[in-house]
């Protein structure tokens, strides 16, 4: 029976580009997931890519700048590998109701506010300029990625469910709903599948596709929506942070208030066609931080809990994870996402829920 270097259970973009970093550090490594590979989260996510969202936890904004360090690299290599754009934008506008705005964020003129977005409104709220926030399309990302992993010689099965992981002596049964396999570690990247204290948090999006194109240059994050252009010319609104299990019911209503908030600020999208809606289902942990590191059974590893963060936070999880399972030194402090730190409740072992 051949014996994998390392299983990765779950084939979304934080497994699939902690495979492709192994797989360049010459590991011979394994995918497998339980549906149709890339297809949950990592496609259903918006893109946005912000080292300094005044909404991410303090403890979690170290990891989030250095992975936006590393993104530009990161979209390099896998356009590379795989000969699929991106859609990798630089620059995001910011608007606010009440002060406080992070020191990233420049003031922006009624002026110049109107040179850069001439559609856009911002209805009562200060206006700033964030240069180091970048945006990229989950969903040709998450292609990228797995066939850039697939170019480099990573195989990724879909449909096959990780049943248990067990450890014996220095290999790692995998035992999956197919057959059992064999590696010397593996890695739980299940996302809301990982296991408690793992939730799902549903959100809920859609595309517009306004009748004008190229109506906006720039992510704008406004105080009930997020609007996120492609170079399709769709933009994307999003998004509803729900705790309702693993429900994806698209809500009608829920699209037509978002659909609402955007044209709140850009009033050209109030006569859009809403092209597309769909829901996914974020990893949330009760901290709200990622949970990455060794798990208590020898061999096993987990990297899920990102959150909002999934997408931004794949690279630095992918170079961190890859740096612990090869038994090099993590030069990043994450001390903060242990496994431990959820005690008897954590149980990142018994496959998908």
């Amino acid at each position: 029976m051949k014996v994998w270097d390392v299983i990765v259970s779950g084939a979304g973009i934080i497994g699939v580009s902690l495979a492709l970093e192994l797989r360049e550090r010459g590991a011979d490594v394994l995918v497998l997931d339980s549906g149709e590979p890339g297809q949950e989260a990592s496609s259903a996510a918006a893109g946005m890519l912000s080292a300094v969202d005044p909404e991410t936890p303090p403890h979690l904004q170290p990891l989030t700048r250095a992975s936006a360090e590393l993104y530009p690299a990161f979209v390099e290599r896998v356009e590379r590998f795989s000969g699929i754009k991106t859609d990798f934008r630089t620059g995001a506008i910011a608007l606010f109701i009440t002060p406080g705005v992070p020191r990233h964020h420049r003031p922006l003129a009624a002026a110049e506010l109107k040179s850069l977005e001439p559609a856009l409104r911002p209805a009562g709220c200060s206006a700033y300029f964030v240069a180091n926030e970048n945006s990229v399309d989950p969903a040709l990302l998450m292609q990228a990625a797995l066939q850039a992993a697939r170019a480099r010689g990573v195989e990724i099965h879909g449909h096959t469910a990780v049943c248990e992981m067990d450890s014996a002596k220095d290999e790692m049964r995998v035992k999956t709903n197919r057959d059992s396999l064999v590696a010397r570690a593996a890695v739980n990247c299940q996302g809301a599948w990982a296991g408690a204290p793992v939730r799902p948090r549903k959100g809920q999006m859609l595309y517009l596709q306004p009748q004008e194109s190229d109506l906006l240059r720039y992510v704008v994050r406004a105080p009930e929506a997020y609007l996120v252009p492609r170079s399709s010319g769709k933009i994307l609104v999003g998004a509803t942070v729900e705790d309702v299990g693993y429900d994806k019911t698209v809500v009608a209503e829920s699209i037509e208030q978002l659909h609402a908030n955007a044209a709140r600020f850009v009033p050209a999208l109030a006569s859009a066609e809403v092209v597309s809606s769909w829901a996914g289902l974020r990893p949330g942990t009760p901290d709200d931080l990622p949970i990455l590191g060794k798990t208590k059974m020898p061999g096993v590893f987990v990297a899920t809990g990102h959150f909002r963060n999934g997408i931004l936070l794949a690279p630095i999880t992918a170079q961190v994870m890859a740096d612990m399972i090869t038994g090099k030194r993590v030069t990043v402090d994450i001390s903060a996402f242990s496994p431990d730190r959820f005690g008897q409740a954590a149980d990142y072992a018994d496959g998908r829920r």
